[in-house]
């Protein structure tokens, strides 16, 4: 097969693109706010955006994928990526100002409004949007894509392209001149996936050997593999306990943030155990309990809230081969217990237990049976899951930069991480670690959690709990909480 023309997309990108619907959008992205930089404008006062689309135009070479659009293998309308050869930076890139004062609670209903708009599947399926307008001379970036571009590593390629360690980088890469590939025939798409299909027998056959050499060795491995996919498939129909945060959602979102010190995490975590992540899953149980318990429902031992965690399983970034690459695990979380510290412990072993289970194994090897096979299934196979709520809400924790960077030279202050909701899955939590800090990105249906801020406010008292339990303030002397802010200025109601 020859993919100089056209990359095919994985079956787990396809079944993103098979789930979407017209309340459902799979978009990530993020929202990232930068101190003003006077050069970055024009004499009228104004940002330079024709300057902004010229830099990101010139720096997409590290993110190819960014100027392809979706076309389809015919007969088997099976999609692939293909370059644009109409692509235009000045649709991808928009301009807008916040209406004055310009505050955070402007930006995030902002956000909301641009994450409830589908993208154009005829087009590349991304957009920046580059806000002025804030206060204290500050700017943001709105990044929106379709999840089937992206994971939680790759996902990052495009503000991996534009952003860099230097306050003083150089914009040599602006200039560069982007050639398109020409389209594939429809003839040679076919061709090439039938040719692919066909190859499938003799890569069966190409493990035999391994199995006559080393038949114990890898008649276990089978069996592993066997094992795993079952247990990933078993995990994903369990249902879990009815609640307000899952009902069938509408498709107009509303976006919040905040953020912790990853400093104080980290004390927690070495006074009480576990990980950074268990000490998030452990904050976020406890403000969903009380949230549910503030609706009016009754919470008790018998009632059981699980997460999905999508983990990512690709270690490097490959611009070559962008696309999502990642286990689930999906663990009950303790919305119960009112001891932030036994909480904290439940969640540990909860996790301790998924990681030494087969479920990374088996998603690794469903992912491949996907890709074999046809996805529609096991699109239909997760429309199931999410409609039999396997899962009440999602939460997923990205790596960052432990450093400060810089866009054109303008420093980034925070981002804050956007993750897509399911049919009937209200509210999903996005983390972003940066600079020190961990971002959270809550994304929720605007009708059913109106009061989505109350729920950020309960995250930061559980965790300032978890910090008094752990004597935060002593081991870290001299520290301050994350910043406090007034309610009306950060309120998304």
């Amino acid at each position: 097969m020859s993919y100089t023309h056209y990359q095919r997309l994985s079956g787990l990108d396809t079944i993103f693109l098979d789930l979407e619907g017209p309340n459902v959008h799979m978009h990530v992205g993020s929202v990232a706010i930068f101190d003003d930089r006077p050069d970055l404008r024009t004499p009228e006062g104004a940002l330079d955006i024709d300057r902004i689309r010229t830099y990101i135009a010139g720096s997409l070479g590290a993110a190819p994928r960014f100027r392809q659009r979706l076309a389809t293998i015919p007969l088997l309308n099976h999609p692939v990526w293909v370059d644009d050869r109409r692509f235009k930076i000045r649709y991808h890139v928009r301009h807008t100002a916040l209406p004055a004062p310009g505050g955070l609670r402007q930006l995030k209903r902002l956000a909301g409004r641009i994450m409830s708009q589908q993208l154009d599947r005829a087009k590349p399926m991304w957009e920046m949007w580059v806000v002025e307008g804030l206060a204290d001379d500050r700017f943001a970036l709105i990044i929106k894509a379709h999840h089937c571009m992206v994971d939680g590593i790759s996902g990052i390629d495009l503000l991996a392209a534009i952003l860099s360690q230097e306050p003083e980088a150089a914009e040599q890469h602006a200039a560069k001149t982007w050639i398109p590939r020409p389209r594939p025939y429809g003839a040679e798409l076919l061709l090439d996936e039938t040719m692919r299909r066909a190859s499938l027998p003799a890569r069966i056959a190409g493990s035999i050997p391994e199995l006559v050499m080393r038949p114990i060795r890898s008649l276990s491995a089978l069996r592993e593999s066997v094992l795993g996919i079952t247990e990933a498939i078993r995990a994903g129909m369990v249902s879990t306990t009815s609640n307000p945060l899952n009902p069938d959602i509408g498709p107009y979102r509303k976006f919040d943030w905040t953020e912790f010190d990853i400093a104080k995490i980290k004390a927690v975590r070495k006074k009480f155990g576990g990980t950074l992540n268990d000490v998030v899953l452990a904050t976020a149980a406890g403000a969903v309990g009380r949230f549910l318990e503030g609706r009016g429902e009754v919470i008790s031992s018998q009632t059981v809230f699980r997460a999905m965690i999508p983990v990512s399983t690709q270690k490097v970034t490959n611009v070559m081969n962008p696309g999502n690459h990642v286990v689930n695990y999906f663990a009950e979380l303790p919305i119960h217990e009112r001891d932030p510290k036994k909480r904290l412990a439940k969640v540990t072993a909860t996790m301790s237990q998924l990681k030494n289970s087969r479920l990374a194994a088996g998603s690794e090897a469903l992912e491949g049976a996907i890709d074999l096979t046809f996805s529609s299934l096991l699109a239909d196979l997760a429309q199931l899951a999410t409609r039999n709520r396997a899962y009440n809400i999602v939460i997923t924790n990205v790596p960052g930069p432990p450093i400060e960077i810089y866009f054109m030279g303008a420093p980034m202050r925070s981002i804050y991480p956007v993750v897509p909701l399911f049919t009937n899955q209200a509210l999903g939590i996005a983390l972003f670690g940066y600079n020190g800090k961990l971002c959270w990105g809550f994304n929720a249906d605007w009708d059913a959690v109106p009061d989505l801020h109350d729920f950020v406010l309960l995250i930061d008292e559980e965790f300032r709990t978890l910090c008094d339990m752990a004597d935060v303030n002593a081991t870290l002397a001299g520290r301050e909480y994350p910043r406090e802010v007034s309610v009306a200025d950060v309120s998304n109601a």
